[in-house]
């Protein structure tokens, strides 16, 4: 069989995969829209507007026969949880309480609707009216490009990706993670150490990571990055720490901890540029600090993952 019919059917089952945690109707829609998965990054239901996509670096909405666009229902967001939750969303109040499931593929589903208060905390949610599927997608290779500025046979830089929303981050620093685990060639393989706060990187369901991070990786899944990155120093050993979207104000003395054990630190954050990100008070002191030596910027360029610029830790163009 050739590696073509072998992608195409892996595709196929993704697909299925994908279609299958949805209500029949939209299913339906979905199957016969045809659509490229790998392109697909976002199926957004809300109670009595169009079902919408965000689709290859735009939007759109899929259309039913006889209507000009399809207007999600009650039924169909009901039938859609039920799906998401194996018919027992019990089970997943945790999760739903953060806002947010994991599925098996590692795809995100993120929900919106009545929040129940207990005081200040948060002790559910109910009357769900949108539902929000971000899908995982791995691409092993995308960072074959940076991976020079990062990694040598006896170095690796303390390396933060600067990226927009959308714009392929963690799906970089994903690839990056696999790569430093496997090693290459003459590069050793790393035990890395991963705090997969919001389950994306990593994509667990059950406690399986459903995403490729390598073969000496160690996920901590839902766990704060702060106390997480703490807790890996001092029970994995990590040689590299690696964390999706830096940026809290407590997240600063969990970086200083895994520096000052001598281990390497991936991180990612949110911005527009590198000004945006240095901006702000926690990446001013690390900049102060001369803790990252590499600096990633991605672009809105034709695909996820494209390289804008590379700066070294004084912020001169590598």
């Amino acid at each position: 069989m050739s590696t073509y019919i072998k992608c195409k059917e892996v595709r196929q089952i993704e697909a299925a995969q994908i279609q299958n945690l949805f209500a029949g109707n939209i299913r339906q829609l979905l199957v016969e829209a045809d659509l490229d998965y790998d392109k697909l990054y976002e199926i957004r239901l809300r109670v009595g507007r169009p079902l919408f996509l965000t689709y290859d670096g735009g939007e759109c909405f899929l259309r039913s026969k006889g209507q000009e666009q399809y207007l999600v229902t009650v039924e169909d967001l009901k039938e859609t949880l039920e799906y998401v939750t194996g018919y027992s969303l019990y089970a997943y109040e945790d999760e739903i309480r953060q806002g947010f499931l994991s599925v098996q593929g590692g795809h995100r589903v993120g929900v919106t609707g009545k929040v129940i208060l207990d005081g200040n905390r948060i002790r559910g949610m109910k009357y769900i009216s949108c539902i929000n599927v971000r899908l995982a997608h791995q691409i092993p290779g995308c960072a074959d490009e940076i991976m020079p500025y990062i990694r040598t046979k006896d170095w690796v830089a303390n390396t933060l990706i600067v990226s927009p929303p959308r714009c392929g981050k963690t799906t970089m620093l994903r690839d990056i993670i696999r790569q430093l685990s496997n090693g290459k060639d003459d590069l050793p393989g790393l035990t890395v150490g991963v705090v997969d706060e919001r389950s994306e990187l990593a994509g667990s369901y059950q406690g399986v990571p459903q995403n490729d991070l390598g073969m000496r990786t160690d996920v901590l899944d839902g766990c704060p990055k702060s106390e997480g990155m703490q807790m890996l120093i001092r029970s994995m050993s990590p040689q590299v720490v690696a964390v999706d979207e830096l940026g809290k104000d407590d997240d600063y003395q969990a970086v200083e901890s895994v520096i000052h054990c001598g281990c390497k630190l991936i991180a990612t954050a949110h911005g527009n540029s590198m000004e945006d990100v240095l901006n702000q008070p926690l990446f001013q002191k690390l900049l102060e600090a001369r803790v990252f030596e590499r600096y990633i910027v991605l672009g809105k360029g034709n695909h996820a993952g494209e390289v804008e610029a590379i700066y070294d830790g004084k912020g001169s163009l590598c």
